[in-house]
């Protein structure tokens, strides 16, 4: 495994880390909404007791103080968890960033390899070709005419290597 490949295991685990991270602070968030809901209701319904009674009504006064507070309480805990969740979302972007800047590399490095191996075939294969066509002369020289195939020049030390090489076999 390249360092590279290692980079981008590690920005998926740190990635994956954050999603659940924010995934968490929103069961948070709508667990404290729900119980603003609830607290909600339950005002509402003891306001309808109150209607229903007047003895009870005489108790409202206190429990509507206390519902205010706690109703109070609980906006203060979403918009606390709406804060770490926008910052949850923030450090998740920069992961999802930095996760595809190494994916890119990545990438770069695979291309680049390709290219090195492409480029080591051509050499190759232009080195077999000037070899066969020291090998056979004049049939391969007028077969790549034909064929509209460009030989390439080579240097007199290469030349004279080759015909050493066809002098002994």
């Amino acid at each position: 495994m390249s360092w590279a490949d290692s980079l981008i295991k590690l920005s998926t685990y740190e990635v994956e880390i954050l999603q659940k991270r924010l995934g968490e602070i929103a069961d948070r968030r709508m667990a404290a909404e729900m119980k603003l809901v609830l607290l909600e209701a339950e005002g509402e319904a003891e306001s309808q007791r109150a209607r229903e009674d007047a003895e009870h009504g005489w108790y409202q006064v206190g429990f509507l103080e206390g519902l205010r507070v706690r109703k109070a309480a609980t906006q203060i805990e979403i918009d606390r968890i709406a804060d770490e969740e926008a910052g949850a979302r923030d450090a998740l972007s920069l992961a999802y960033e930095e996760q595809k800047k190494y994916e890119q590399v990545a990438e770069g490095i695979a291309l680049a390899r390709r290219k090195e191996v492409a480029k080591q075939e051509t050499a190759a294969l232009d080195e077999l070709g000037l070899v066969h066509a020291l090998c056979f002369g004049e049939e391969f020289k007028q077969l790549a005419g034909e064929r509209s195939i460009v030989i390439t020049k080579i240097g007199a030390t290469d030349r004279q290597a080759l015909q050493q090489f066809h002098a002994h076999h």
